[in-house]
């Protein structure tokens, strides 16, 4: 009985650890709490228009793309994010709008 109970305990613990490709219970739940702040972040920034950057966030990366209007505006909402505590990177995969610079397509 007592084996079955160690197992039982030990696949959970196990389930719940992190790899490089899936994260950890607690990971998970940091991960969103840094999506919410990101999120929050960028709606309460003036200057950018929050509806068209997208925020996904994994083991404290947070990722940001979607459409904005002017590469000053990538550059802010990146300078946005990296001011939240507990990001450990930001990812730019922002596009501008109407760009014909092959760098933004």
């Amino acid at each position: 009985m007592l084996t079955l109970a160690f197992s039982t305990i030990l696949i959970s613990l196990v389930a719940c650890s992190a790899t490089k490709t899936q994260e950890s219970t607690g990971q998970y739940v940091d991960d969103s709490v840094l999506t919410v702040k990101a999120k929050s972040a960028i709606f309460n920034e003036p200057t950018l228009k929050s509806a068209e950057i997208n925020v996904e966030t994994f083991k404290g990366e947070v990722q940001l793309s979607g459409f904005v209007s002017s590469i000053e505006q990538t550059k802010k909402a990146v300078e946005v994010i990296k001011g939240i505590t507990g990001v450990k990177a930001v990812k730019n995969d922002m596009r501008v709008k109407g760009s014909n610079n092959p760098l933004y397509k």
